[in-house]
């Protein structure tokens, strides 16, 4: 049997010419393109360690080796803990971009759309249906007190914080719509404003007539005349919960609640809705008109009236048209 000999300096060219390659492996790995074809939100859990994170993104296929995320997040990478949460990763990212990515918190924005005229009850509904919420809805203020718009959140975020956010919202805007208003209106404070725009937003989806309608109201209440608004009928029956699912009658309008503005004189106690920017500022700053009436006219808008002659003509007109509508449907 022969003699093995160890020759030391060859020792030493073999292990750095080792440690080169490994080093070259992890550098050249660590800055190249990744294996993803196109884009792809990846959830990031709390807690989540580096390893796991690694094995997550490796699994994903956004990136190609776990062993390069793991040493060049301890090697390579800028200081900095990685955050959990929601993250778009673009196509082909590098390992050393995931890890940029996933330091710097930029989340994946994700955004609910509430519309004006939504009560409590509809908006609790959507933010229980909407992904990526978390927790229980808390408490609501009074209705009328959320503003409807479009929030951005991020995946995990509450929902308690989404309503925090609008009740907020709602109050900072009254704030700053409040001391522009017109002068002589008869609403004295913003609380009877924020029910009139409830009343307005319910009983208008035309932009342009918002205005208008604030005004005829306006107008009633100066002369002291019941509003007459089948939306506050409607809310005395439902309160926001339901939707009435059928035509008002005659008994409806003779109802007892506090919001039937058919039997009670001037605003309701509370607002009947949560209403928007529009229907705000329509009632603080309300056409000048001698309106005294409207009805539907057929097109999604309304006929206007200054006499209950004229308004008379314009609801059999309605009627006329109503008529035609069931006669068709038959």
């Amino acid at each position: 049997m022969g003699r093995i000999f160890f020759i030391p300096g060859v020792l030493v060219l073999a292990a750095a010419a080792a440690a080169g390659g490994a080093w070259y492996w992890l550098t050249s790995g660590f800055e190249a393109r990744g294996p993803l074809r196109e884009d792809m939100v990846l959830i990031v859990p709390k807690g989540a360690g580096v390893n796991a994170i690694a094995d997550d993104l490796a699994s994903a296929g956004i990136i190609a080796d776990a062993r390069i995320f793991k040493y060049g997040h301890r090697f390579l990478a800028a200081p900095g803990a990685m955050r959990a949460g929601e993250y778009r990763f673009p196509a082909a990212i590098s390992t050393a971009g995931a890890i940029k990515l996933l330091q710097s918190g930029r989340t994946v924005v994700r955004k609910i759309t509430l519309a004006e005229g939504l009560s409590n009850h509809e908006i609790a509904a959507v933010l229980e249906r909407t992904p990526g919420l978390t927790g229980a809805l808390g408490g609501f203020p009074e209705e009328g007190r959320l503003l409807p718009e479009t929030y951005h959140f991020s995946f995990g975020d509450s929902r308690a914080a989404v309503i925090a956010r609008m009740a907020k919202a709602a109050t900072e805007l009254m704030a700053a719509l409040w001391p522009a208003r017109a002068a002589d209106l008869p609403i004295k404070t913003p609380a009877e404003a924020l029910v009139l725009a409830s009343i307005v937003e319910k009983e208008t989806g035309v932009a342009a007539e918002r205005a208008r309608i604030a005004g005829v109201f306006h107008n009633r209440l100066r002369k002291g005349m019941r509003l007459q608004s089948d939306p506050t009928v409607i809310y005395g029956l439902t309160h926001g919960r339901s939707v009435l699912g059928r035509p008002l009658t005659q008994s409806d309008l003779k109802s007892d609640t506090p919001y039937n503005t058919y039997v009670i004189k001037g605003l309701p106690p509370a607002p009947i809705a949560n209403p928007g920017r529009a229907a705000i500022e329509a009632v603080l700053k309300p056409m000048s008109t001698k309106d005294l009436y409207f009805v539907a006219d057929g097109t999604g808008g309304h006929a206007f009236a200054e006499t209950l002659a004229g308004h008379k003509k314009n609801v059999a007109a309605w009627r006329k048209i109503e008529r035609a509508r069931r006669q068709q449907a038959q």
